[in-house]
């Protein structure tokens, strides 16, 4: 069952591997457009056909969608969101935050190699962002 949302509501929608916060701006029927505002779980790093794995395969670096970048989602992956958005920056942080707590916790070649893209991202692109 489809959870109700209508244009201009606050949802969490699900998105290629992330999980963000936005504004629903259109209906375009098997989709809704949302404008991001804050992130509530960053997209994974890696191959996301051959999940852990590092030999032979194209391990993708996966940004954040940026604040009011807009994406289509299909409508089973979208849900009201109640609570208070937080600041993007601040959300963005505390999703990367919260993604290398995760990787630490095993040690792989993989979540090294995740780690070490997260850095990267949080480097050239996410500090700036940050404050």
């Amino acid at each position: 069952m489809l959870a109700i949302v209508n244009i201009g509501d606050v949802v969490k929608a699900h998105y290629h591997s992330g999980t963000y916060i936005g504004v629903a701006k259109e209906d375009r029927g098997d989709y809704y457009l949302i404008e991001v505002l804050a992130v509530y779980k960053h997209p994974l790093q890696g191959d996301l056909h051959n999940p852990g794995e590092v030999e032979n395969v194209f391990f993708h670096e996966r940004k954040a969608l940026a604040h009011h970048e807009k994406m289509n989602v299909k409508k089973p992956a979208v849900h009201p969101y109640v609570e208070a958005v937080p600041s993007y920056g601040d959300s963005l942080k505390q999703a990367v935050l919260q993604y290398k707590e995760k990787l630490s916790n095993q040690d792989s070649a993989f979540n090294k190699l995740a780690l070490e893209r997260l850095h990267g991202l949080e480097i050239n692109y996410y500090e700036k962002i940050y404050n």
